[in-house]
Formats: C-alpha cells, sequence, structure tokens
C-alpha cells in the first residue's frame, strides 16, 4: 500500500454552526454534500475535495488535543488574510520560512484546532 494524497482532517465540536462559520469566513472553505452520518457536523471543500469533516455532538468537556499539531492549507491574499484575523480578532503568528521562503501564519478555531496558512514566497510581507 502507498498514500496518495492526503484526505481530509476532522475537528470536533460542540457548536457545529460556529465552526462551520469559521472555516467559511476565515479560511474560505464551503460546505458541501455529506452522507447522512447520524450524527451531527459538516463537510467542508476546497474546490471538488472534501478537506475538513467537522464533527458535532459531543460536549465541550470530551473535546480534547490529540497528537496531531495542526492542519496546513495552501493559500493566496497573505495581505488580506492578515487583515481578515486582524479584523475578526483572532490573534495569530506569521513568519516567513527560512530556506523556501513561504509565508507561514498560524492561529485557532473556535475548537482549538491549530491551523497553518501557507503562502508562496513572493507574496507582499504583511505590513
Amino acid at each position: 500500500m502507498t498514500a496518495t494524497a492526503m484526505n481530509h482532517f476532522t475537528v470536533l465540536t460542540d457548536d457545529v454552526e460556529t465552526t462551520v462559520r469559521f472555516y467559511r469566513e476565515v479560511i474560505g472553505l464551503a460546505q458541501g454534500p455529506r452522507p447522512p452520518l447520524g450524527f451531527p457536523g459538516a463537510w467542508l471543500y476546497a474546490g471538488n475535495q472534501a478537506v475538513l469533516h467537522v464533527v458535532g455532538g459531543r460536549q465541550r468537556s470530551e473535546l480534547r488535543a490529540g497528537v496531531i499539531d495542526h492542519m496546513a492549507f495552501s493559500a493566496t491574499g497573505l495581505a488580506a488574510a492578515i487583515a481578515a484575523l486582524d479584523a475578526k480578532g483572532i490573534a495569530h503568528q506569521c513568519r516567513q520560512q527560512t530556506g523556501s521562503g513561504v509565508w507561514q501564519v498560524f492561529f485557532h478555531d473556535p475548537n482549538g484546532a491549530k491551523v497553518e496558512l501557507d503562502f508562496a514566497p513572493d507574496e507582499p510581507a504583511p505590513r
């Protein structure tokens, strides 16, 4: 067996609506088709690929961090992304990766999951 691509990440939440809104408004994912799985949740898409599964129906006290540190998305529009995070009051860290020059922006979703957005090295530096 050989893995050929990353399929999706799953985020657990006690508030599906807020989590979906966050990933739509901040990351630009689109809510799309999801099979009737028998528990609350949503599938969020980048293009035609469901890249993030949101699973609800748990109490906040049942949510805990696992061994995965963060999820990363390729993105465009570094300055606009920083402005949107600032406008929403979302704390973030922006740095340029040594060697590759890729811009990385890190922040947390409403459930505490760490998110990374990666931007091309030729994007203008944020102010």
